[in-house]
């Protein structure tokens, strides 16, 4: 049984304890039959798991209650605690859910009343998947540097370009797509766009196989021609819906590289405690009681981190970019360190497939890389602590 001790410190209330006790028996009541197939029927898969998730409830803190949702605004702590804890016991199911909260977003923080009830109620029920379209070819972690177009066209809006590594490519009944507007420069002059997965010249042209995989590609939109409402909030402030919904979403990824951690822990606990070796158990050896104190004490670091972002976000300040931009840097960073450390204690079961510490080790490492690889993390955080400073 994972450590769930840290569900008592001051940034939870009864709600949020509550919510991760439901989600961890649904989980394993769940889950293991919704992902058997999972290697075998990818996009079905997923697909499953989100009206799951829905028809159980969990999709509605996704998106705000005046879109279906469970809270007034999305409460970062409730976000947190369901990746973690979808993580812990299934990577693949907290994509899926990390999917429908990111890709609606920049609807849920900036869309007008109208756009949330046409898209936002059904990401809240399941019934609609949401993907999230900013990444392009030469424009990733610097998003400045996007060259995918919008015109306006008298009532409609013309785009044309590449986006890629896009989550949920292929399955998505829609895409907030950011394309620029006018030729600003830099940030400047970015749009945000509901794009639906039918429009015409809107096209799926690659699915990029991963490690750990999950849906992913490469969109073309070739004079793809959608109406003028599908502009979320104001032309030229695409970069700032971006950033603030980055800002929302950055921590929830540290809370799946948390959950992840927490399961290689309790994987290397049970194993060295059953494992005999040198007349005694794995766990007996000084030197691997050394190598479980650190796995221990990044889990916890990492979790403080955590919740300090999100409790943050939640009750003390508009804006987390530096706190969130920590906790992403870190948890990500030391889950990779807890999960290999799992797999070195394991032997030769930790690299044989099968085994959770081996899926555990390929799931990690694309979180080190999306939503800010951890360069841009160190940056950020420089900027943020140098800005602080000179005010």
């Amino acid at each position: 049984m994972s450590d769930q001790s840290f569900l008592d410190w001051p940034f939870f209330n009864e709600e949020h304890r509550e919510l991760a006790a439901r989600l961890d028996r649904w989980a394993a009541d769940h889950l293991p039959a919704l992902t058997a197939n999972e290697h075998d029927d990818l996009d079905g898969t997923c697909k499953a798991i989100v009206k799951a998730l829905g028809d159980a409830g969990f999709t509605t803190y996704a998106v705000p209650a005046s879109a279906g949702g469970h809270h007034d605004k999305l409460d970062v702590r409730s976000l947190c605690l369901i990746r973690e804890t979808l993580a812990r016991h299934n990577a693949l199911s907290d994509f899926a859910f990390a999917m429908q909260g990111l890709g609606s977003g920049p609807v849920s923080l900036f869309g007008s009343e109208a756009q949330q009830a046409d898209y936002l109620n059904a990401v809240a029920t399941g019934d609609k998947i949401a993907a999230f379209a900013l990444s392009e070819p030469d424009a990733g972690s610097d998003v400045a540097g996007m060259t995918c177009r919008a015109r306006q066209d008298g009532d409609d809006w013309v785009l044309n370009g590449t986006k890629t590594w896009i989550s949920n490519a292929g399955i998505a009944d829609f895409y907030t797509v950011f394309a620029r507007t006018h030729d600003s420069g830099g940030a400047k002059g970015i749009s945000c766009f509901i794009v639906e997965a039918g429009s015409p010249g809107f096209e799926v042209t690659e699915r990029i196989d991963l490690v750990a995989p999950h849906p992913l590609g490469t969109l073309t939109l070739t004079d793809c021609r959608i109406p003028a409402a599908q502009l979320v909030g104001t032309e030229g402030k695409g970069f700032a819906i971006a950033m603030a919904t980055l800002d929302v979403f950055r921590s929830t990824v540290a809370a799946a590289a948390l959950g992840m951690a927490r399961r290689a822990l309790d994987e290397t606990l049970d194993y060295t405690a059953e494992r005999n070796i040198y007349g005694g158990t794995l766990g007996e050896l000084q030197l691997v009681q050394s190598k479980i104190g650190e796995m221990a004490l990044g889990v916890d670091s990492s979790a403080l981190m955590i919740y300090r972002a999100a409790w943050t976000k939640d009750c003390a300040a508009e804006r987390v970019t530096r706190e969130a931009a920590m906790a992403k840097y870190h948890a990500t960073e030391t889950a990779q360190q807890v999960i290999d450390a799992a797999v070195q204690l394991h032997g030769g079961k930790g690299v044989t497939k099968g085994y959770i510490v081996e899926a555990l080790y390929r799931d990690i490492r694309a979180l080190r890389i999306y939503e800010g690889a951890s360069e841009v993390q160190t940056t950020i955080i420089a900027r943020q602590t140098l800005a602080n400073h000179a005010s």
